[in-house]
């Protein structure tokens, strides 16, 4: 009995554990940055970048919290989560390509064309 506790207590010595204050000041860092840089850039393609940045950090708090609660809900959640990036992605590029392609200026504090 004793030789199987010793063993299980090596094995967890040598483990390197994510601790759920790390993924949260990581998730929260990462997140901070995106809409800082949102807020703060005007060009279009940086602040989608940036949302994307929020969005991957919003994944990992998800999955992080999922491990530690032993569930899939997180995960299944941050799988919605990018289809739905995906989705935006593309949308959000196709727009800002047409608005590129008419005034040849990328500042969204000039974009109006979209104006009816």
């Amino acid at each position: 009995m004793s030789g199987q506790v010793s063993q299980h207590a090596v094995r967890e010595a040598n483990e390197i554990t994510m601790g759920q204050q790390f993924v949260l000041i990581v998730s929260a860092s990462i997140f901070s940055i995106g809409a800082l840089g949102f807020l703060i850039r005007k060009n279009p393609l940086i602040m989608f970048m940036c949302v994307e940045l929020m969005l991957n950090s919003v994944n990992f708090l998800l999955i992080g919290y999922s491990k530690f609660l032993h569930s899939l809900d997180g995960q299944i959640f941050a799988m919605m989560i990018m289809a739905v990036a995906a989705a935006e992605v593309v949308v959000g590029l196709a727009i800002i390509l047409t608005i590129f392609r008419t005034r040849k200026d990328m500042n969204v504090d000039h974009i109006n064309v979209l104006k009816g």
